[in-house]
């Protein structure tokens, strides 16, 4: 049997990073593992159109992942799909798993799969097989028929039958044991056509850079943060299966550089020492590596941020969000501003590069607020600063303190398109103006110190990247109203 996977096109504002996405990578690996002939289409760097590439391959069943501000461009994928064949389509990622029905009511829409994918993927992909098996004339209405079966049992999907009929069946366990599933199948992405990691930072040959998970899950839930979606349990790899995979990527691979997507890399702080006592016994430290989505500040102890950079740890971040106590109180952070400082201090103290995320406009922000936040940042004083405007995702704390107390200042879900320079909602007395203008001085004010300006200047990477990164921090500053524009490209080419 043959199955496709697609990453649906994706264009931003300004020009980002683009890598493969690593929860494709799992999926394709999952799906060679179980003897299908898989596909991976990354529309972001393909050439050849969706629809030819759905008459060259002709799969059995197609899966799409989709976050919230690209779930529009989902369902035309879906549509352009159906439109060639009538095989199951399937839909998973985080904007469905919250809001599941809005998408399996679709009629290019068949089956959308909530949470961790695998399991709940490779049992579709059986089901699939053996109905094709029995009957060779099989379309993806069969499937879904009240009369079938075959889905009822299935834990963590949603779908609707034929008759108009919500089955919206119980959740998957997440992964116990993450040791079992197989490396991600980067050979069926095209890498020589994308960037590295951090393209604004590093110099890395695009093709030589990867991602590598060793947990799942984070046993925090920030008010703010979309992953609150994924399972609470946090789970993670044995060492030495972490070893075996990083060893792949740079022996057989060649990776010169590695990022690790982990949401809490830190929560076990001995399991994270073991992997990088492993590395440096292995002689694999000598290929720098960054934590990309930060560590918790609280387990950023001294003596652990040594052993990691002794084991080729180049640069990692730390989630700061607020400067002010009162709003990091409230959006359940669980950690205090001595606390962060420390961890930046250790961080610097061992001469590891640092980034610090920050959050202009959180429910119950002042102008006064969002200084001392600024104010904050300059002092921790991290290598990179990422600002970014609160935006209430589904499935948040903080969206649903929106929509009752606030304003969403958002069409649909293309306009959470990131980076185009504008506020989400509003919310008393803090207007979109408010949010915008202290995002843009936050910038200003932390960037264009002297000693900053030095140390810009003085980084060899910078000049090998200076062109594209002045206009990285140009179009964020002052981006172009060109959602429509990029709205109405993306809709041609699929309604061609």
């Amino acid at each position: 049997m043959r199955v496709m996977l697609v990453n649906p096109k994706f264009r931003l504002p300004i020009d980002t990073r683009t890598t493969p996405h690593l929860g494709l990578a799992y999926l394709g690996a999952v799906s060679e593992e179980a003897g299908y002939e898989t596909l991976i289409f990354d529309a972001d760097v393909e050439d050849e159109p969706l629809t030819e590439a759905i008459k060259r391959f002709r799969p059995d069943m197609v899966g799409i992942t989709t976050n919230t501000p690209q779930v529009k461009q989902a369902w035309r994928t879906a549509q352009a799909i159906k439109s060639i064949a009538d095989i199951p389509v399937v839909l998973g990622g985080p904007h469905v798993s919250v809001l599941p029905a809005e998408s399996a009511r679709r009629p290019e829409v068949d089956i959308v799969v909530r949470g961790e994918g695998e399991p709940a993927w490779l049992k579709l992909c059986q089901i699939v097989e053996r109905h094709k098996q029995a009957n060779p004339g099989f379309v993806a209405a069969d499937l879904l028929a009240p009369e079938n079966p075959a889905l009822t049992g299935l834990l963590g999907i949603s779908y609707f039958t034929t008759d108009g009929k919500e089955h919206l069946n119980p959740d998957h366990p997440p992964v116990a044991d993450l040791d079992t599933l197989p490396w991600p199948a980067y050979h069926l992405f095209k890498m020589d056509r994308y960037t590295n990691l951090q393209p604004a930072t590093d110099a890395v040959d695009g093709a030589k850079s990867f991602s590598i998970m060793t947990s799942r899950g984070c046993p925090y839930r920030c008010t703010f943060c979309s992953q609150s979606i994924m399972p609470i349990k946090w789970r993670a790899r044995s060492p030495e299966n972490v070893l075996a995979e990083w060893r792949h990527l740079v022996e057989e691979l060649g990776a010169e550089e590695i990022g690790v997507l982990d949401d809490s890399a830190n929560i076990d702080v001995k399991r994270l020492g073991r992997i990088a006592d492993l590395l440096i016994e292995n002689r694999l430290n000598h290929v720098p590596w960054i934590f990309v989505n930060g560590i918790r500040a609280n387990l950023a102890t001294k003596d652990l941020l040594q052993t990691l950079k002794d084991a080729g740890l180049k640069r990692t971040a730390f989630g700061v969000e607020t400067g002010d106590p009162d709003v990091l109180l409230s959006i359940d952070k669980k950690i205090d501003h001595d606390t962060i400082r420390r961890a930046f201090k250790n961080a610097k103290a061992v001469g590891l590069e640092t980034i610090g995320f920050f959050i202009i406009g959180l429910p119950g922000e002042t102008e006064e607020s969002m200084n001392r936040t600024i104010k904050f940042a300059c002092e921790v004083d991290p290598m990179i600063a990422n600002f970014s405007m609160m935006t209430p995702y589904p499935g948040t704390k903080v969206y649903e303190i929106v929509k009752q107390q606030g304003r969403l200042l958002l069409d649909d879900w293309e306009d959470y398109v990131f980076f185009d320079g504008r506020a989400r909602y509003e919310m008393g007395d803090m207007t979109a103006e408010l949010i915008e203008r202290k995002w843009k001085e936050a910038y200003r004010r932390f960037y264009l110190r002297p000693h900053r300006i030095a140390q810009i200047l003085l980084r060899k990477d910078f000049w090998v990247n200076w062109r594209r990164t002045f206009r990285m921090a140009w179009k964020t500053l002052f981006p172009k109203k060109e959602k429509t524009e990029l709205r109405q490209a993306i809709e041609a080419e699929y309604s061609a």
